[in-house]
């Protein structure tokens, strides 16, 4: 591929910087729209997750899970795949008493509600570092064609994440457009420093690096069972978010099929 050709002889902390800024600004494009539109349907939102989840899913495996399982066999991917999803779980645990804590009587939702849109928007930025960190050791380990095809389906699925975290702070009354514009970027500025520390500290991620792809993998996996896919089936007779999730599916694969 020419864009493969075209890059693989730049710096990997170059390469890094700029993958760590595009999904950066992947999640802007999305936390913009609280600027553009005075209110988005529940329907457009849950199959902009729908489509998220299925670049998700399909990154998890092509990008990360296969590629590392091929590079030093199940265990070490196994081993990571757990300590990811742990890592979420204790995240839920923790959102679940600090977003309890965080609810006011003068905001229309209740505790529970509240809770479930902090672990949202928690989770949403938890997943968010090992993904930078991935594509900044697929970067720095000069493994441009995986960095590519993971850095383009992050940041796909970076769209919708930005959109849904904005408008979900948006919609508790809690937080102005501004902020609620700031914390959807920053749900995905997180990855920019996260991608330069891959690419920076390669030489000691490349032995733990079957592990660090089985962690963001069990992370991403994680929050798709655990928040997104949940999230979308709330209306229950759409059909809507399961067929953007079988879009989203054939997107990542094109990708891979493209660039790998």
């Amino acid at each position: 591929m020419e864009i493969i050709e075209y890059v693989k002889d730049f710096d990997p902390l170059y390469l890094a910087i700029l993958g760590g800024i595009f999904l950066a600004s992947m999640n802007v494009l999305g936390a913009t729209s609280v600027f553009v539109v005075k209110n988005i349907s529940s329907r457009i939102i849950n199959a902009s997750l729908g489509l998220a989840a299925g670049v998700m899913l399909a990154a998890s495996f092509t990008s990360l899970i296969i590629p590392a399982t091929e590079m030093s066999g199940f265990l070490p991917v196994s081993v990571g795949l757990g300590l990811g999803g742990l890592f979420i779980f204790l995240g839920d645990r923790w959102v679940g008493k600090a977003g309890v804590h965080s609810y006011s009587p003068t905001h229309k939702f209740s505790p529970r509600q509240m809770h479930g849109i902090m672990l949202f928007v928690f989770a949403i930025t938890l997943h968010n570092l090992p993904e930078g960190l991935a594509v900044g050791v697929g970067f720095g380990a000069e493994n441009i064609a995986n960095a590519l095809v993971l850095m383009f389906a992050i940041g796909i699925q970076n769209i919708p994440e930005g959109l849904a975290v904005s408008f979900s702070l948006l919609s508790t009354e809690k937080y102005s457009r501004r902020k609620s514009f700031f914390y959807g970027f920053l749900s995905g500025g997180v990855e920019i420093p996260l991608a330069i520390i891959g690419a920076i500290w390669v030489s000691v991620f490349s032995t733990l690096l079957p592990y660090a792809m089985g962690f963001a993998a069990g992370a991403m996996v994680f929050v798709i069972a655990h928040e997104i896919i949940p999230e979308t089936r709330k209306e229950k007779t759409s059909s809507l978010p399961t067929v953007m999730l079988m879009i989203g599916l054939i997107v990542m694969l094109i990708l891979d099929v493209s660039l790998g």
